[in-house]
């Protein structure tokens, strides 16, 4: 037999170094657990589109989705949200894994038709930007599930204050990344992180 030649073992080298490098590393799951120590995923929910339409976690089932909240009468943080949302949404248009979900924590203000307004003037794509609106307390429960901070606070101009971040929602439900959603930087790796998640959903879908 004959030695393996330095040329051999350099382009073996090569291949084992460029299929590493094609891997895909998978996101953490940081969804809290349960007392038996199971990740918990994101609960069930009920709300309402600016199509009329119901969103629920059925909505999502086997898919990725980003969540966030803001309120239409936003005059600080959410008009710089919105275009982050919109940078995301232009970069993951043809693919329809990811979906958007933007809550309003102002229902009060927020009725569907304003929303259907809000996300016409945005740009929002039909079906893949939901802009829900529904009951208050369910949708700040749901802002505690996905890390986020809501609070109503009269003495703030806008009469609200929240967090501005971005959450990763994968298909099984499980939170796997956020960000500041107001950081171009924090976004940008944000992106990154959901082209991750996809990869690993193909990859899991081929096991299949």
């Amino acid at each position: 037999m004959r030695p393996f030649s330095k040329l051999g073992l350099a382009l073996s080298l090569l291949l084992l170094f460029s299929t590493a490098c094609q891997q895909q590393a998978e996101l953490p799951i940081l969804s809290p657990k349960d007392d038996r120590g199971s990740f918990l995923p994101v609960p069930d929910f009920s709300f309402v589109n600016q199509d009329s339409m119901p969103v629920s976690r059925a909505t999502f089932a086997g898919k990725a989705y980003v969540a966030d909240f803001f309120f239409t009468s936003c005059p600080t943080i959410c008009p710089v949200m919105a275009q982050q949302m919109l940078r995301i949404q232009r970069h993951f248009s043809g693919d329809s894994r990811l979906l958007l979900l933007s809550h309003t924590i102002d229902p009060g203000r927020d009725t569907v038709p304003r929303l259907k307004t809000y996300a016409e003037n945005l740009g929002a794509i039909p079906g893949k930007w939901h802009f829900v609106t529904g009951d208050k307390d369910s949708l700040y429960d749901m802002a505690d599930d996905y890390y986020n901070l809501v609070v109503e606070d009269q003495n703030l101009p806008d009469g609200f204050d929240h967090s501005g971040r971005f959450t990763l929602v994968g298909p099984k439900g499980y939170i796997r990344s956020y960000c500041n959603g107001t950081s171009p930087e924090e976004v940008g790796q944000f992106i990154k992180d959901i082209e991750t998640l996809l990869h690993e959903m193909e990859d899991a879908t081929a096991q299949h």
